[in-house]
């Protein structure tokens, strides 16, 4: 099979009023960079709006677009692997599709990384246009702390928007985890990987599908998945809390000794609802990391595709889709648990 020299992957939610500009700017960027010789991969996660039908239409007078529809709403993270994991080119483009990361960079990212030797071309932010305070502030804060408690350098004030080599991508692709901190993950693989400092524009159109019920969820995946850091601190904390109950029982000890009456029913309280609440901090760690120990050992598929428009060249070696042929690709994961049962 021969493969286009350039895929631009783009995991799409409720994005039915941002594709058409969407379509049109990455394939103007995508001629004036490689010609002809790229795809675009469409990935619909399980959109509640006119999504899919809009990429349909657009498959019909475009042979370089492909369009996937998972099964359901799977997340960005697992959307995004979808696309990876299907695509085909020797390199590969990551972005969103509210354009809020210009196409139309593709060029100088690919010169960046042609003129470094380099396998990964991160994007960096300068400046995030059109977001809230409130998310600038704790993003920066977020991508700070966990420099600081993970073992894997992640870069700083970048998201997704980032160009790999096919090597880069095969090993990415090798990492089978269903919690997936994508950035964090390809920053794990290593390879050579340069920054591509650039500014952030305004969503085209829509709403942001990261509320912050998510953007929590989403901390939780980077910091569970990259540190034991959390593990430690409730170490640390439980030998603090010992410490602190043996040096109360000594007080309690010498006062008994002296004659001294103990009292204090408020304070008492006061150290039974500390210790409690530490005590509840500890135990939902460690069923954070339980939690994803036991979704690890279903070895479930990581995306179901339910139907495609356009040639997909790439096969589902994460996760599930039925062939033209009737065949059906499976994981090898599955293959495995299937095997062993």
């Amino acid at each position: 099979m021969k493969r286009p020299k350039l895929s631009v992957v783009i995991p799409c939610y409720n994005e039915e009023a941002c594709l058409e500009a969407l379509h049109g700017r990455v394939s103007a960027a995508a001629q004036a960079s490689v010609g002809n010789d790229y795809e675009i991969v469409l990935i619909n996660d399980g959109s509640r709006d006119q999504s899919w039908k809009v990429m349909q239409r657009l498959c019909e007078t475009d042979p370089r677009l492909v369009a996937i529809n998972l099964s359901r709403n799977h997340g960005h993270q697992l959307a995004l692997t979808a696309g990876l994991d299907l695509c085909a080119g020797e390199e590969i483009l990551i972005i969103d599709a509210d354009l809020q990361d210009p196409p139309e960079l593709m060029t100088d990212m690919r010169a960046a990384m042609k003129s470094q030797g380099a396998d990964v071309v991160y994007a960096v932010r300068r400046k995030r246009d059109g977001e809230t305070i409130f998310k600038k502030i704790t993003a920066a804060l977020f991508y700070r702390m966990l420099d600081r408690i993970t073992d894997t350098p992640i870069p700083l004030d970048t998201g997704d928007f980032r160009l790999m080599t096919r090597r880069a991508l095969d090993a990415f692709l090798s990492l089978p985890e269903q919690a997936r901190f994508i950035r964090g993950m390809v920053a794990w693989v290593g390879f050579k990987q340069v920054p591509f400092p650039y500014d952030r524009h305004e969503r085209l159109a829509g709403e942001s599908k990261y509320p912050l019920a998510k953007m929590i969820r989403f901390a939780l995946d980077a910091i569970t998945g990259f540190s034991t850091a959390p593990l430690r601190f409730a170490s640390h904390i439980g030998l603090l809390l010992t410490g602190a109950s043996l040096l109360l029982i000594l007080y309690i000890i010498v006062a008994w000794l002296m004659g001294n009456a103990i009292q204090g029913w408020t304070s008492t309280m006061l150290v039974v609802v500390v210790i409690g609440a530490v005590q509840m901090f500890v135990l939902g760690m460690i069923g954070e990391y339980l939690g994803r120990l036991y979704v690890e050992s279903k070895r479930r598929p990581l995306y179901l595709v339910a139907d495609v428009a356009g040639p997909v060249r790439g096969h589902a070696s994460l996760g599930y889709r039925f062939e033209d042929s009737g065949e059906v690709s499976v994981s090898p994961q599955t293959a495995r648990s299937e095997a062993a049962e």
